[in-house]
């Protein structure tokens, strides 16, 4: 039987496709070629309807057995396997899934802003041309109506970044010491410290990785006429034949912009209370995604003049 010994368990648009390809160069360890096989999403197939582009998501599941352990057959004698589908910590089914087949297994998780995470989330569907709403905030009073119409996880912006919620889930199947918690910037921050620290996690030899693959960052495109119509288009199109649209779509794109501090008041509410939970629940203090965001170089998110405050502590 092989069924993978550690699985990159979440969260989706917090550096999982990144670290994937870094553990990839780690010769004690052997992750599978299709980074997502989803294989724990389900009991079977997967669904046949969804939202704009989940027919494409649906038909790249991995969910017969025999085909999820073929990922595993090549690894040499006495690696770890892995594979990285960051849907399994959200989805609280996958995860009593994974304890029945793999009780044993190691996860690693990445925690993100919830906020940050749910703007990149929509940015990267938006620019796609995929997400017809061109605000986050509506966006996001949208999901509840998404996910009763079956929208695939991707679109679930804000119930994606309710870690609480889903490590007190994970750990009444898992103890503790099967689970490495870490944030997003972590990984951008202190590469060599952070992939070091998952490599003690797995047991196997430090100091080999260094650096993460530089990530690529997704286009903002403006939500003009162009965009519109070029999306409009896209949805309509099979998959097959809509990589050139999304070619067209990002191609006069601007990086991604950063929120202000009046859109994450509006979304902080969704976290508020399961950022508690997640300090409880971790012993960790996560306080700082209730706030302004700052980085190096200035402030991300900021206040409005004569709001700003002084602040300590870590960022992510």
């Amino acid at each position: 039987m092989s069924l993978p010994d550690f699985l990159i368990a979440g969260a989706p648009k917090a550096g999982t496709t990144a670290l994937h390809a870094a553990l990839q160069q780690h010769p004690d360890l052997f992750l599978s070629r299709i980074k997502e096989p989803k294989f724990f999403l389900t009991d079977g197939p997967p669904p046949d309807r969804g939202g704009p582009g989940d027919a494409r998501t649906f038909r790249e599941h991995v969910w017969r057995r025999a085909d999820y352990e073929a990922l595993f057959a090549e690894a040499p004698d006495g690696a770890l396997t892995g594979e990285s589908t960051p849907f399994y910590l959200y989805d609280l089914a996958a995860q009593r899934r994974i304890h029945t087949a793999i009780p044993h297994a190691r996860l690693i998780v990445t925690l993100r802003d919830p906020v940050e995470r749910a703007h990149s989330n929509w940015t990267h569907l938006w620019s796609a041309g995929l997400e017809p709403i061109g605000d986050l905030v509506r966006a996001c009073e949208a999901e509840q109506e998404r996910i009763a119409a079956g929208w695939a996880h991707f679109w679930h912006y804000t119930a994606l970044g309710r870690y609480g919620e889903q490590l007190t889930h994970l750990f009444g199947l898992f103890p503790r010491e099967q689970v490495l918690i870490f944030r997003y910037r972590d990984l951008v921050d202190r590469p060599a410290a952070t992939l070091d620290r998952i490599c003690a996690f797995l047991g196997v030899r430090q100091g080999l990785l260094t650096e993460l693959p530089r990530e690529n960052v997704t286009a903002h495109p403006d939500a003009s006429t162009r965009h519109v119509l070029l999306s409009s288009l896209r949805r309509r199109l099979p998959s097959a034949l809509a990589g050139p649209v999304e070619t067209l779509l990002q191609r006069r794109g601007a990086a991604r912009r950063p929120l202000s501090w009046e859109q994450r008041q509006r979304l902080v509410p969704y976290f508020a209370d399961d950022i508690r939970l997640l300090q409880r629940v971790t012993g960790e203090d996560y306080s700082d995604w209730l706030q302004p965001r700052e980085r190096s170089g200035g402030l991300v998110g900021t206040r409005p003049q004569g709001q700003r405050q002084a602040r300590n502590g870590r960022r992510t």
